[in-house]
C-alpha cells in the first residue's frame, strides 16, 4: 500500500511560490524523521529539507531562507512552503519517512536513510 502521497506541484514563474503537501496513511508522522528530496534530469537525488520527530529542521544551502518545512502531526500531513522560486528549483519532489535522524555536534543534520517514499510531484519554474 502506498503510504505517502505528494501534491501541490505545478508550473510557476521565477519568483513565485508553491506549497507542497505530503499525506500519510498507515502510520503517523510523530515518531519519524520526515524529508523532502528532489531530482532533476541528469542529476542525483538531493535532500532539500528535513524535520525530525521533535520539530527540528534542516535545509540544503541552496534553499535555505526560501523554503520552509513544517508538519501537522494530528493530520499526518507534511508541507514544504517554497518562496522566491528559481529555474534551478525545477525537479521532481518527493517526500520520505525515516526511522532515524542524524545529528552532528548536537545539531540536526537530516534524515539519513528514508525507507518509505512517495511517488513525487513535479515542480517547474520558468524564467
Amino acid at each position: 500500500q502506498v503510504q505517502l502521497v505528494e501534491s501541490g506541484g505545478g508550473s510557476v514563474q521565477a519568483g513565485g511560490s508553491l506549497r507542497l503537501t505530503c499525506a500519510a496513511s498507515g502510520y503517523t508522522y510523530s515518531g519519524y524523521c520526515m524529508g523532502w528530496f528532489r531530482q532533476a534530469p541528469g542529476k542525483a537525488r538531493e535532500g532539500v529539507a528535513h524535520i525530525d520527530s521533535t520539530g527540528r529542521t534542516s535545509y540544503a544551502d541552496s534553499v535555505k531562507g526560501r523554503f520552509t518545512i513544517s508538519k501537522d502531526n494530528a493530520k499526518n500531513t507534511l508541507y514544504l512552503h517554497m518562496n522566491s522560486l528559481k529555474p534551478e528549483d525545477t525537479a521532481m519532489y518527493y517526500c520520505a519517512a525515516d526511522l532515524s535522524s542524524r545529528y552532528l555536534g548536537g545539531v540536526f543534520a537530516g534524515c539519513p536513510s528514508p525507507g518509505n517514499w512517495g511517488q513525487g510531484t513535479q515542480v517547474t519554474v520558468s524564467s
